[in-house]
């Protein structure tokens, strides 16, 4: 461990002269932005894994739907008929959860976009906190709430962020974002 790193840790147990709020604020929000990565990088291998199956899974289906529908109806109303309507009935079904499990990864991978602008803005806000030159400058802050707000990408977001700037606490700001993302019809999906 260099002098660096020592002196950049916490001293909130033993203070001397050198300690600081800011240093242990910027170190709590260093910790925080680096638990949401790796909490994301964790993740990400074991959607990767969902995603490869699931596609597998849609291409069998395909298969089996195709091969089902091959098989010849018999005008007396044989097995081979009812086997056929059975497969395909059941690859129907099927490939309805297929397809409401692909709409569960996009919510995923949104959720995914929304904490690596988390971790940007802790990253922003920490290197800003940090910076004596810059912490006292209200411009330095305009720009860091410029540089979050243009991280989010639909209105609904906007309007929560602008709703805290106005002073709205963060609790009926983000109540309200619930509520207006209720408002809207379930098939309502953006796609990434």
């Amino acid at each position: 461990m260099n002098q660096n790193e020592i002196s950049r840790g916490t001293s909130a147990h033993a203070p001397d002269l050198n300690w600081s709020q800011v240093r242990e604020t910027v170190l709590m929000l260093e910790l925080a932005a680096g638990q949401i990565e790796a909490a994301m990088r964790d993740s990400g291998s074991s959607v990767e894994v969902l995603t490869d199956s699931f596609t597998g899974m849609a291409d069998t289906l395909r298969t089996l739907s195709e091969s089902a529908s091959a098989l010849p109806e018999c005008s007396d109303g044989g097995k081979t008929t009812e086997i056929r309507q059975t497969l395909l009935a059941a690859a129907e079904q099927v490939s309805g959860r297929v397809h409401q499990a692909i709409i569960a990864f996009q919510f995923y991978d949104k959720l995914v976009q929304r904490l690596g602008h988390v971790t940007h803005s802790l990253d922003a806000l920490s290197n800003l906190v940090g910076d004596q030159q810059r912490i006292f400058n209200p411009q330095q802050w305009a720009d860091l709430q410029e540089n979050i707000r243009a991280k989010y990408t639909t209105p609904d977001e906007r309007e929560m962020f602008e709703a805290v700037m106005r002073g709205v606490p963060a609790s009926k700001a983000i109540e309200q974002y619930v509520e207006a993302l209720k408002s809207k019809p379930d098939d309502d999906i953006e796609l990434f």
